[in-house]
This record gives structure tokens, C-alpha cells and sequence, in this order.
């Protein structure tokens, strides 16, 4: 790999993703392969912390696939593989267990949030899952790693994690940094604009899918919650039309200021056609690309069998330096 510092993303493949996606993850991707020795994996062990129907999640793999590549991934330049192709994961996920305390662990309020929304499943993959995420990171010597709000806890964690291993071991993990590229406003629900935009929302109205039609996109934004005064401004009391103008400013790359001298004076209906018809734009061109690589399953499964056979010469270079400081002896591998 070039002489460049390597950053390492994972997207969970649980469902179709929304605009807030995009905009905090997909968006950046084809840059960062630019800039990075970038590993790009679909989280799909991840998955299975919360139950998931087997026939979607073989679809959703499928189609995250698609859409890295329809952002502008190029499994040339960045490796892209399925997290479940690389056993390394799982392996090195128990070797970082004999160094995590339960404590830590029982703390991470992702797994607090989702053993109260799941209280028929919590189980011990769900407790666990930060030390996998650590495992994704650490087999690839990450220096950055791009995360949002909700995983920052679980950076946190691997690092604490790498830091406790080399000292016990000796030198052997890169101790990650978070990537922060400060571009997106974090993008709120259409119906709530209180809450994050969230692809599980049981009302479709409430976001955005990278999915929609540019039909289905405008509707949509018709009916997004504003409120009763009609200034095009952002304001702490005005969520509904503060989160429309970041999705706009975002999405034609204006600034918050340059969206509201642009509409200065005009009423919220025209405003809400010229956000959806701007998201539109946008997501149509991935919307088909989409769709013309998903009618070509051999060739999908290709890029995922090379970059996992690229991700296990990284991933396997890694264990075996963890393998001989544990005092195992490492495997000869074919």
C-alpha cells in the first residue's frame, strides 16, 4: 500500500441507508481514498447482535455493496470487503477479551440503549461488540477512523484497549485517532426534527432513503414539520426549518447563510420543493447506479473476494505479531 496514512470504516449492511448516511459516511468515501490507504468493510457480524431475518441480510450485504461502489469506491484503490470473509476479526476479538473488563463493557451506553429496545435479545455478542469493533480496527494498524456521535464511546474503548495490550506486550497496535472532517450538520427526522434521522423509523415520512425516487424524495419534504411562522432562518426555536436548510445547504454545498439569503421572503412550500428537488439531484445518479450493479451479482461478489483476500494478508500480518507476543504459536497460513 502507498506511503499514506491508513484509515478504516465499517458500515453496518441493516437496512437501506438514509441521506444522513450519506452525508456523514458515503459522501466522503471516494475523497478519503484520495487522501488515505482506506479499508472500507461491511459490518455484517455487527448485524447479528440484534436479530436479523437471514434472507435480508444476504440482500442488504448485496446492496451496501452497491452503493460503496456507486458513491465512487474503487476496488482498485480501496479495499472493500465483507467483515465476515475475514476470520481474523473473530480471532483477534478473543484475544482482546482477555484484556477488556466486564465492567467497561456493561457501561457502553450503545448496549444500555439497545438491551432496552431489544430487553427479548440481549445477549452476550451484544455486550461484546465493542471489542469486535476494536478487533476491525486494530488488524488493519488504523490510524483514523471516521466516527459519529453514537460510536465515539467505542473509539474510546479501542484505544484504551491497544494502549493496555502493548503495554502488557509490547509495542504492537497503531493507537487509532478519530477522523473528524467537520463537513455535515447532523441531520434530524422529517416528522420529528427533535430526533436523528433514523432508517428504522416506523414512519416512512420521517427520513430520507438513499432508496427514493425523486418523486417519493419531494413528497416527502412537502410534508416535513416545520412550523407556524414562516422565516427561512436557522434558530434554536425553529428545528423543522433549521434541519431543511442544513439538508439543502449540505447537499448543493452552499453555506447556512447563503441558503437563507436565497430564500429571504419566500414561503416554506417553495422552499420544501427546492430541498427535495436538491436531494433529488443528487441521490438519483446513485440511485441507478445502484441498481445496474445490482444486476450483476458475479461481479459484486468479485470485489468482495478481493478485497477480503487483500484485508487477510493485512489482517493476517497483525495476528501473527499478537499470536507470538500472547505466546501462541502463529499458524502457517495458505
Amino acid at each position: 500500500m502507498e506511503n499514506k496514512k491508513t484509515l478504516f470504516s465499517a458500515v453496518q449492511p441493516s437496512g437501506i441507508l438514509t441521506i444522513g448516511n450519506y452525508l456523514g459516511a458515503l459522501k466522503n468515501f471516494k475523497k478519503l481514498q484520495d487522501d488515505y490507504n482506506s479499508i472500507f468493510a461491511l459490518a455484517d457480524l455487527h448485524t447479528l447482535t440484534v436479530r436479523q431475518e437471514p434472507e435480508n441480510l444476504r440482500k442488504n450485504t448485496y446492496e451496501l455493496t452497491a452503493l460503496y461502489l456507486a458513491c465512487g469506491l474503487d476496488p482498485e484503490r480501496s479495499i472493500i470487503f465483507a467483515q465476515s470473509h475475514v476470520p481474523m476479526h473473530a480471532e483477534l476479538t478473543w484475544i482482546l477479551n482477555t484484556v477488556t473488563y466486564p465492567g467497561e463493557l456493561s457501561r457502553m451506553t450503545q448496549f444500555k440503549d439497545k438491551s432496552i429496545k431489544h430487553v427479548d435479545n440481549v445477549n452476550m455478542a451484544l455486550m461484546d461488540y465493542p471489542v469486535l469493533m476494536a478487533s476491525d480496527i486494530l488488524l488493519y494498524q488504523a490510524d483514523l477512523v471516521p466516527v459519529g456521535a453514537d460510536q465515539k464511546q467505542h473509539l474510546e474503548l479501542t484505544r484504551d484497549l491497544a494502549e493496555r495490550f502493548n503495554n502488557r506486550f509490547g509495542e504492537t497496535f497503531i493507537v487509532p485517532e478519530p477522523y473528524i472532517s467537520g463537513s455535515a450538520a447532523r441531520i434530524m427526522s422529517l416528522t420529528e426534527p427533535d430526533h436523528k434521522m433514523s432508517k428504522s423509523d416506523a414512519n416512512l415520512n420521517a427520513f430520507i432513503s438513499m432508496n427514493d425516487e425523486p418523486s417519493v424524495i419531494v413528497k416527502k419534504f412537502k410534508r416535513a414539520v416545520t412550523d407556524s411562522d414562516n422565516k427561512i432562518i436557522v434558530s434554536p426555536e425553529k428545528p423543522g426549518i433549521t434541519n431543511l436548510i442544513n439538508i439543502y445547504a449540505a447537499f448543493t454545498e452552499k453555506t447556512v447563510s447563503d441558503v437563507e439569503k436565497e430564500f429571504e421572503g419566500k414561503m416554506y412550500g417553495e422552499f420544501k420543493v427546492a430541498v427535495g428537488e436538491a436531494v433529488a439531484e443528487v441521490i438519483e445518479p446513485i440511485r441507478q447506479e445502484k441498481i445496474k450493479l445490482l444486476s450483476d451479482k458475479s461481479y459484486l461478489d468479485s470485489v468482495l473476494k478481493s478485497g477480503a483476500d487483500r484485508a487477510k494478508y493485512l489482517a493476517g500480518k497483525t495476528l501473527s505479531k499478537v499470536y507470538k507476543k500472547v505466546g501462541l504459536v502463529p499458524p502457517v497460513r495458505g
